[in-house]
């Protein structure tokens, strides 16, 4: 599939001063540059974090009062409940909260909804079992901002609501005695993308300055936080970036013992990055509440005997392997579908439905179709009860939830953002929603938006991809949203005569430009080495790695794209 390459503009000012106080390569000043970072005391903040630049917790709207709630429970011995959502985000939360308040009290217990029988957030059935069981104080995280009726519910139980959470309030907010969230109206803390386990932490480092405990009581948890915020995929800047920062750096020096399990499951030899959060840990985890209940990834996080957590880690490896083989086979039979059907194949959208297929995957293979090339918004729906369900995903800058909103004559139900949504209809409504999907998408979305763009950050050429260029890039780390791997273009590059394909699918690259010559790999991308061999030079976009092998190590790129160099 073609792709659009959309070269980012630089601040040439701000490159320039932070090439003449910092004395790095002029490129690697310009992509600084681009990324909000202007000034000498800016950039080392960036390289160098620090835990001392954390924000205040008590600068948190409502945090006093969440703290004084819990030191009045404490005093009265009420039972204490932690609930969260079935996700990383929710069950790294739960397992942070519930180990942290176990240290100083005895009266915790915890609760996972199930993704079935409960759905998202906060649950009837999760109070009812606050009730049956004798707490009287929920803390809720990673969910609760929009759960109005349900924490009035409550209260007319006796059990009151702490909400730590992130996601977008709505107009009329909860009547809990506390809500830690920094996007509710009024709250002036400085950082406003933390996720639900980035809150709940907020509210444990409260605590300890409060209750007088060394930081350890809740740095401990922080690779747990930077596991949630790898899994949720928030900006990696500011506050994150440090939670980040120094969450990766307990996971590859001293990891809960949870994690610990799952990186030997998967067989980690190599330092863990972010990516290894997002494509190791993350899956597993989420696994559990995809495939059958979430409350073992608590139960995984929670251990400290390292052969129980491994029995609790093998569970998720399994469901993880089960989600992958309904991943897969879902996807085919999906992409199935729509080769087969001529119209399906022209729309701008895709809406397939299976009755079979598993509710806990549909989210995914939507993204799976999306990737595989059919670059347009994408339903996938199956069947739940007597319903019909599916997930929505999008393309780069569409708006999916207003499209689907378009549609709610159709819908039982829906809810979502920007980027993706899941919604209910009744099995009659199949045809007549698909049909109305594809109009209101026809009709607002712009054609360029039906062809995947590549963001290139800067221009190189092959003679400044030094060891020591590397280096400092390997500094900007971690990366993810907000903070993307640099994404680099060499222009006029022209193939060695030693370029190949491998396992009948990747491309070995051999290339130069002038006299620098450098090997690459593109995963998948072996049609393009036709591209190579015709074309006299190409401009290739790529990402800079380190490949070690046979105790050897040598910068290579990793392909992106590769079309014919421009004149």
């Amino acid at each position: 599939m073609d792709k659009r390459w959309k070269i980012l503009e630089t601040p040439v000012h701000t490159a320039a001063s932070l090439h003449t106080g910092m004395r790095i390569n002029k490129t690697l000043c310009s992509i600084l540059a681009q990324r909000g970072i202007e000034s000498f005391d800016e950039a080392k903040a960036f390289f160098r974090p620090s835990l001392q630049d954390l924000h205040d917790p008590f600068l948190m709207k409502d945090m006093q009062r969440a703290v004084n709630r819990i030191q009045l429970a404490f005093n009265r011995q009420e039972k204490i409940l932690v609930f969260g959502d079935y996700d990383v985000d929710g069950t790294t939360a739960v397992a942070a909260m519930y180990s942290y308040l176990t240290q100083l009290y005895t009266q915790v217990d915890y609760y996972i909804p199930h993704r079935y029988r409960e759905g998202y957030g906060i649950s009837k059935a999760g109070i009812d079992y606050a009730l049956q069981t004798g707490a009287s104080l929920i803390i809720s995280l990673d969910c609760g901002i929009k759960s109005v009726e349900l924490v009035a519910y409550a209260r007319q139980l006796g059990i009151d609501f702490i909400i730590c959470d992130h996601h977008l309030p709505e107009k009329e907010l909860p009547a809990a005695v506390a809500i830690l969230n920094a996007k509710q109206p009024g709250c002036n803390y400085p950082y406003k993308e933390l996720c639900g386990c980035g809150v709940g932490f907020k509210l444990m480092q409260a605590l300890s300055r409060t209750f007088e405990l060394p930081d350890d009581s809740y740095l401990k948890y922080i690779d747990l936080v930077a596991t949630a915020i790898a899994a949720d995929i928030v900006p990696i800047t500011g506050e994150n970036r440090i939670l980040t920062w120094y969450g990766l750096k307990k996971v590859n020096e001293n990891p809960c013992t949870g994690i610990k399990a799952l990186m030997k499951l998967a067989a980690v030899e190599k330092e863990m990055m972010v990516s290894n959060l997002v494509f190791i840990i993350a899956p597993r985890v989420n696994a559990a509440g995809r495939m059958d209940d979430a409350r073992k990834a608590v139960q995984l996080f929670i251990e400290q005997d390292f052969n129980k957590a491994l029995g609790f880690a093998e569970m998720l490896h399994n469901d993880n392997a089960e989600r992958k083989e309904a991943d897969e086979n879902i996807t085919e039979e999906a992409l199935g579908i729509i080769k087969s059907n001529e119209a399906l194949s022209k729309r701008k959208t895709t809406v397939v439905y299976q009755e079979h297929w598993h509710k806990g995957v549909v989210g995914i293979v939507a993204s799976r179709l999306i990737e595989r090339g059919f670059y347009r918004p994408t339903i996938v729906l199956t069947k739940s009860g007597d319903v019909v369900a599916g997930s929505a995903r999008s393309v780069a800058g569409f708006n999916l939830y207003e499209a689907i909103h378009a549609c709610r004559d159709h819908l039982l139900g829906y809810g979502g953002h920007f980027a993706a949504a899941g919604m209910t209809m009744k099995p009659e409504n199949v045809d007549a929603f698909s049909l109305k999907f594809e109009e209101v998408v026809s009709k607002s979305i712009e054609e360029h938006l039906l062809v995947p763009q590549i963001t290139i950050d800067a221009e190189v050429n092959f003679a400044e991809l030094t060891q020591s260029f590397y280096n400092i890039l390997r500094q900007m780390e971690p990366f993810g949203p907000g903070n993307m791997r640099p994404v680099f273009i060499a222009r006029k590059v022209s193939d060695t005569g030693y370029s190949r394909i491998l396992k009948e699918k990747h491309l070995r690259l051999e290339v130069k430009q002038g006299n620098v010559q450098f090997s690459g790999i593109g995963f998948d991308m072996a049609e393009k080495l036709t591209t190579l061999q015709l074309c006299k030079e190409t401009d290739i976009a790529f990402t800079l790695d380190l490949n070690e092998w046979n105790g050897e190590k040598n910068l290579q790129l990793r392909l992106i794209d590769i079309r014919p160099a421009e004149n």
